[in-house]
């Protein structure tokens, strides 16, 4: 799948810079990593192939576009079987309005975060998920007040170890 076998320290650099600088130009991220354009470029390239960049876009200001909520939601399904699970996935991935999916372990099976434009925008979404029989056996909705900060990028030389 890969062909980068084991990211060293000039890989995890580049990725670090492009999570939060991701518009600068390859001679910007060159210097800033310490290569030349040329060089840098292949990994910059490499790293792409490989699936460690998924992508580049801009970051939005919902804020700025109007009133927003954010919404967590956990989701307890009646039954735990894997086709419950791919059927539950399967269905709600095609909601534009759920930004995250996690299935949890502990007290119920799924979180979710959801933007919408209201409370009754939310509570009409959930109610067309109700109505799908997708094996939603309860629900539980927690209103997003104030978010403080939303980190949008990884502290990448932190979590890799052995870099």
């Amino acid at each position: 799948m890969s062909n980068v076998k084991k990211l060293d320290r000039l890989d995890l650099r580049i990725l670090s810079h492009l999570q939060t600088h991701g518009r600068m130009t390859n001679v910007e991220l060159a210097d800033a990593v310490g290569l030349s354009a040329s060089p840098c470029l292949m990994r910059v390239k490499r790293l792409e192939k490989a699936g460690y960049i998924a992508g580049y876009g801009a970051f939005l200001d919902l804020e700025k576009l109007g009133d927003v909520l954010t919404v967590f939601t956990e989701i307890t399904l009646s039954n735990h079987r894997r086709d419950d699970f791919i059927r539950f996935e399967r269905s709600i991935a095609s909601v534009d309005q759920i930004m995250e999916c996690h299935l949890i372990s502990g007290g119920y099976d799924y979180l979710l975060r959801f933007v919408t434009r209201s409370v009754s925008h939310y509570q009409s979404i959930i109610d067309d998920l109700l109505e799908r029989n997708i094996g939603i056996e309860k629900y539980f909705s927690y209103m997003v007040i104030k978010s403080p900060f939303v980190k949008r990028h990884y502290p990448i030389d932190q979590l890799v170890s052995d870099a």
